[in-house]
């Protein structure tokens, strides 16, 4: 049995919006809930940006799903930062909210203007902010100087169980990598090569608790449509690293991706019109061994496509319900 969750795109709907689909979302049978946290769009027709973790909030109250963020801690956000929002919200809603940390984008980062480090090191500021994060849900008064400061930094309002700390990893070298300090993982879709790749380097470096993937789709009755909003509102997301975490603006992926050819970008988001499609993909990529999927439809209109899921996708799987999160996550 698996969580089947509805992934919520701040970059492309607006958040009033999106907190309306997350509810029609739980709705219609999605067992849980994720989201981006960007402070800008993968592209200038995206066109929204909405804060994360103020979402979240209203999310979690506004539904009782459980949610997760992806998050970059150690330069837009200081990880004492990240520290109390991520506690105040599991201390409100206990059991039910999860952190997934990645060393970043540029396309996020470079706001605070302070040069965008090399991949080796975004991932040892990476795991500086983990041990600073653990210390303050573990109540402790943190100093630190590194590649990130900290001074005397304590969160004063802790859960009953701090919230499980996942990584997120595209290459199998970082999914192995993280598996030393991660109560969890989640990853993209990609061609299920690569998919499995990162999931087995994962486990077969001693990595624990769940696994999650994120499966970008389209869907539309109309073939030709789908395919159409595809590679306008995604066609700029079918690079892979290192382009993906060095380019810095909206305007820039979207010259990237001017001369992407449709079949790249069937390469990152199931593209159908029929419903039994996206059962397939759903169940191949749950036969890899990932525990929850979470699915985000590129498309910037939500409504059929979680009445179609709801209807025609949902009841082919076998959902269940996430259990509470905070397992495990003190190390």
């Amino acid at each position: 049995m698996s969580v089947i969750g509805f992934h919520a795109s701040h970059e492309q709907i607006p958040p009033r919006d999106l907190l309306r689909a997350a509810r029609r979302a739980e709705e219609v049978g999605f067992t849980g809930g994720m989201c981006s946290d960007h402070i800008a769009p993968w592209s200038e027709r995206q066109g929204e940006s909405g804060f994360a973790w103020s979402w979240l909030g209203a999310a979690l109250e506004a539904t009782s799903l459980p949610f997760g963020v992806v998050n970059a801690p150690g330069q837009r956000y200081h990880p004492a930062i990240i520290a109390q929002a991520a506690a105040t919200l599991e201390a409100m809603y206990p059991g039910r909210f999860w952190v997934a940390l990645g060393s970043g984008e540029n396309a996020n980062e470079h706001i605070t203007g302070q040069g965008w480090p090399r991949k080796e090191l975004r991932n040892a500021r990476l795991r500086e902010c983990v041990d600073v994060i653990r210390a303050l849900f573990a109540g402790e008064e943190v100093s630190h100087d590194g590649l990130v400061t900290v001074d005397r930094a304590k969160v004063w309002s802790l859960p009953e169980t701090p919230p499980p700390l996942l990584a997120t990893a595209v290459s199998a070298a970082t999914a192995a990598w993280a598996a030393e300090w991660a109560d969890g993982f989640v990853t993209v879709n990609q061609p299920v090569d690569l998919v499995r790749a990162a999931l087995d380097a994962y486990r077969d470096a001693g990595g624990r608790g769940p696994a999650a993937l994120q499966v970008h789709v389209c869907w539309d009755p109309d073939e030709d449509e789908a395919e159409r909003v595809a590679d306008d509102q995604w066609g700029m997301q079918v690079f892979g690293p290192p382009l993906a975490w060095d380019l810095d603006t909206p305007a820039a992926f979207d010259s990237a991706a001017a001369k992407v050819p449709a079949a790249a970008v069937r390469d990152a988001v199931v593209v159908s019109s029929d419903p039994a499609v996206h059962v397939a993909r759903l169940q191949e990529y749950l036969a890899l061994g990932f525990d929850e999927l979470y699915i985000h439809h590129v498309g910037k209109q939500q409504d059929a496509f979680l009445e179609l899921y709801g209807e025609r996708v949902l009841p082919q799987l076998d959902v269940t319900a996430k259990a509470p999160a905070g397992q495990g996550a003190a190390r």
